[in-house]
């Protein structure tokens, strides 16, 4: 197969754009993904073939992600531009990297099968992606089924590593089959074999997530629980407006649904806007106004986001900041905050940081990365963290908090269901992009959390959507954008663990060591042809 230059890159901008029509509201067709990498493969099977420099294969792949990234994730420019400039072109920059990897190991490993370098380099490329300094696992291929549940139910045992196994080794197939096609090779017999190969491969997880979806039975525990979305704009009222009114305003929207059998009412993430240390809690106002409030809702607790900062004698971590005033270091972070109906109270940080935002990194080995945090409200640079995932508990409940960004990390909040969540609540702020994909691909991937664990999930917006979403991913009741409202709903606890709640991210492992292997194999062979 012969194509030119000028096809080889109308095929890297065609899979650029099946890449972007098929992710979750960007395009939404789903079924687009099993065939948006067989144009990037052509182009690089054309170019192996021909014999011309592996380089021409990462500018067609950059072309293809630049695209990619740009079609799907363009709403982070509202927020930051510069952030959005970066993140188009460092993440791009990665993933070319990763498919010049697998250029580089299939063309020195020509007597193995290409499919298993594809599927193995890719799902370790995101496995790593996922726990880096520069992490970004937004636009995983797993996460382009977080709109079509039914298709995925096996991601309880599998995590979303399992649907990006899936989608490489069909794309490579279909790959195989459109160039024997383009070849004239359909009289060969293994033209037939391959296509009931791609067939099965295709329909058989579908068919089986059907049967799982039609036959799991939800465990029944019933919980009545509210969640308040204030919607307070993040730009004009959140960070400048009096804390007072912004309380009264999520008080107010809670206590219209609130009944004598809620158990908890969630608000949103830093919904206790102006920073203070966690040790002066108890002596605020606005905590003896949340106190008096939650003892007179009887047996419900609140679980809400919060700025805090602790001060310590001696540097405790990369976020600590020296005082200026005098001695000793403080510390910042984004919380969560439970408060119960006796006033008991217990914080927990978040943990999984957005870069620019909230973490600067690579800041432990170049300090002065820290000027260059972005500013959206709140503090600035990198902010402290809990050193593993936690959960929290009520009287009557055990649950995983999830603050915004953590929502995306699966294993982060299989951990918390392991450790004994019967729920995952997730508290957010999804304001920062205005009317866009953004908030409602956020969203979406908590239904692929709920899922992956058979945990109901409940989602407290400050703006976006707020809703509860069944242990079958399914969305049961929302609200919708920019609405100040709340939502009351009764969830099903489960402490039933799933086989992925167990072992965690095992598919990426294997295909971490898989990889692993090649990659080793592809240096001995080099080092064997150039000095031996």
């Amino acid at each position: 197969m012969s194509l030119s230059r000028r096809n080889r890159f109308l095929l890297s901008v065609l899979s650029g754009v099946l890449l972007t029509l098929s992710f979750p509201f960007t395009g939404s067709q789903t079924w687009l993904i099993f065939v948006a990498w067989i144009p990037l493969l052509l182009v690089e099977d054309n170019i192996l073939r021909s014999r011309y420099r592996s380089s021409k294969v990462f500018i067609h792949a950059y072309l293809t992600f630049i695209i990619f990234n740009i079609g799907t994730t363009w709403w982070i420019w509202n927020a930051s531009p510069g952030g959005a400039i970066m993140a188009f072109i460092l993440n791009a920059l990665l993933m070319a990297l990763s498919f010049q990897t697998f250029h580089v190991v299939r063309k020195k490993l020509s007597g193995v099968w290409s499919g298993l370098i594809l599927v193995s380099i890719w799902g370790s490329f995101e496995y790593l992606h996922h726990r880096w300094e520069l992490s970004w696992p937004w636009l995983s291929m797993g996460n382009f089924f977080s709109i079509r549940t039914s298709w995925v139910q096996w991601y309880s045992f599998t995590g979303i590593a399992g649907g990006t196994l899936w989608v490489m080794l069909v794309n490579h197939l279909g790959f195989v089959l459109v160039r024997n096609w383009i070849g004239s090779e359909k009289t060969d017999p293994r033209f037939n074999k391959n296509l009931i190969l791609l067939t099965t491969t295709l329909i058989a997880p579908i068919l089986l997530s059907v049967f799982l979806f039609n036959t799991y039975v939800q465990e029944k525990q019933p919980l009545e629980v509210v969640a308040v979305q204030p919607n307070i704009d993040p730009y004009k009222e959140k960070f400048t407006a009096p804390l007072s009114e912004q309380l009264v305003k999520i008080i107010k929207e809670a206590e219209k649904k609130i009944t004598p059998n809620t158990a908890l009412v969630l608000a949103p993430e830093t919904a206790l806007s102006n920073t203070f240390i966690e040790q002066d809690l108890p002596r605020l106002d606005f905590f003896n106004f949340l106190k008096e409030r939650i003892k007179s809702w009887k047996k419900a607790s609140l679980f809400t986001g919060a700025s805090t900062a602790e001060f310590f004698e001696l540097k405790n971590s990369r976020a600590s900041v020296k005082l200026t005033d005098g001695p000793g270091f403080i510390e910042y972070y984004n919380s969560s905050l439970l408060i119960g109906p006796d006033g008991g109270h217990r914080f927990l940080h978040k943990s999984k940081l957005v870069l620019g935002v909230e973490k600067v990194p690579f800041s432990d080995w170049i300090p002065f990365l820290e000027e260059l945090s972005i500013n959206n409200g709140g503090t600035s640079g990198t902010l402290g963290i809990e050193k593993e995932p936690k959960t929290l508990e009520t009287n009557l409940l055990e649950f995983a908090p999830l603050i915004c960004y953590e929502s995306i990390y699966g294993e982060f909040c299989g951990e918390q269901c392991r450790k004994g969540a019967e729920a995952i609540f997730v508290i957010t702020n999804d304001g920062w992009w205005g009317d866009t994909p953004g908030y409602k691909q956020h969203m979406s991937f908590s239904k692929l959390r709920a899922v992956e664990n058979r945990r109901c999930v409940v989602r407290s917006a400050n703006t976006g959507i707020s809703c509860f979403i069944d242990q079958k991913g399914e969305v049961q009741l929302s609200s919708k954008w920019w609405q100040a409202t709340a939502l009351r709903h009764k969830i099903d606890l489960n402490s039933k663990q799933t086989f992925y709640t167990r072992i965690g991210d095992l598919v990426s492992v294997i295909l971490l060591c898989i990889a692993s292997g090649l990659i080793l194999a592809t240096l001995y062979t080099w080092i064997k042809k150039t000095y031996f």
